[in-house]
């Protein structure tokens, strides 16, 4: 009889493979922590290698640069120191791009006049001449070299930033609307003295960048120097602004401008952005969203982005009306003066008018001011009055 164990052949079972893990899913949020990526971050001063992966563009801020540029060369041209002086300028050598002395003007520029003749704001020439043209002039003039300098090269580290963040309209529209609400903030505190506010878009520009911080917060390793330099370029243009002609009133007005634009248009970096180098898997699940993902950014936190679009709405319209119905705020704020000058010798922070005699004999003109009794002779005597207005703004001080 067999054996009734080799009835039964060993028969092994296999258990079926399992399937492969799925992909990963990401949460779906603009907010990097929120979306279960805490431990994702991003310096906000990135490489220029990792920049130029991004693919952004920076060509607004570039043509804002060529066209401020070419503005000052136009400027100078115009003011023409070596004629109207009767080479009595600074770096003479320039020729007819040569500046005004420094005690006409400290910040290697044209004279007053010209800055007058190229669309420099005054108040006389808004409340009395009805000259609205110039709200949109100024914030294309510099007052001199050293203000084209120092604030094209602050646009230049801030702008290019941010344009490769959030792209060449946002930040277009931002600098745009940041400088006119700036002039507008100037030409209601403006006195009759030519003023410019060019740095009313910078100060936009780093309003915004705040507003980006604030709101990505979690997000940047290095959010503090980015503050620090934030700080740096507010600081050294505001002082700069305190120097004759050139509007600090537009600084703050560009300023508060740009923090409720940035929170309104500027959105959370994209991941993909942040996923560059975390491997194909990772980049997979940020294309599954993406589409998804710019939707849900129109839609973030619409209170805040409407109550900041209300707020800079009201601003943009109180200060037009104001402006349009000639209100002066130095009779509502006798100190504000000081917010836009510092009292020098070379220059005066109230707003006095002048007038003198003039006086000719030999190939020599007298200026004598009424107001002090300074005179200075010139061995020149043919001048333009407006020159002879600016000569006349020195004597007086």
């Amino acid at each position: 009889m067999a054996d009734p164990s080799k009835l039964y052949s060993h028969i092994e079972i296999k258990a079926p493979p399992s399937p492969p893990p799925p992909p990963p899913s990401i949460p779906f949020s603009t907010d990097l922590a929120a979306a279960g990526l805490q431990d994702q971050r991003i310096p906000f001063f990135r490489s220029r290698s990792r920049r130029s992966r991004s693919g952004g563009d920076t060509w607004v801020i570039s043509v804002f640069v060529i066209l401020h540029v070419v503005a000052f060369f136009a400027t100078m041209l115009v003011n023409d120191c070596w004629t109207i002086s009767h080479q009595d300028c600074a770096f003479r050598a320039l020729g007819r791009l040569s500046f005004q002395t420094l005690s006409e003007n400290p910040l290697l520029g044209p004279s007053a006049s010209t800055l007058d003749q190229m669309g420099a704001l005054r108040r006389k020439f808004l409340t009395e001449y009805h000259q609205t043209w110039r709200l949109f002039t100024s914030p294309c003039l510099h007052a001199g070299a050293i203000h084209l300098v120092i604030n094209l090269c602050s646009v230049i580290f801030v702008g290019i930033h941010l344009e490769q963040e959030f792209g060449p309209l946002r930040i277009g529209v931002v600098y745009i609307l940041s400088a006119f609400v700036g002039t507008l903030v100037a030409a209601l505190f403006v006195e009759d003295s030519p003023a410019v506010g060019s740095s009313g878009a910078l100060y936009g520009l780093l309003g915004a960048m705040l507003s980006m911080l604030i709101r990505n917060w979690k997000i940047y390793t290095d959010k503090f120097a980015a503050l620090a330099s934030l700080f740096f370029f507010s600081v050294i243009n505001f002082i700069l602004g305190l120097l004759p002609y050139v509007d600090n009133f537009s600084n703050i007005g560009g300023f508060i401008s740009g923090f409720l634009l940035g929170f309104v248009l500027l959105f959370s970096p994209q991941l993909r952005k942040v996923a560059q180098n975390k491997g194909d898997l990772y980049e997979y699940g940020v294309n599954k969203v993406s589409t998804k993902l710019k939707l849900k950014q129109k839609l973030d936190r619409p209170v805040l982005r409407s109550v900041c679009l209300l707020l800079f709405g009201l601003i943009l319209g109180g200060c037009l009306l104001a402006v349009l119905q000639g209100v002066n705020m130095n009779q509502y704020c006798r100190w504000c003066q000081y917010v836009d000058c510092v009292p020098f010798k070379w220059w005066s922070c109230k707003d006095k008018a002048t007038s003198c005699e003039t006086m000719v004999s030999d190939a020599q003109l007298t200026l004598t001011c009424m107001s002090n009794g300074n005179f200075r002779v010139f061995p020149f005597t043919n001048i333009s009055q407006a020159r002879a207005n600016d000569l006349c703004t020195l004597i007086c001080r």
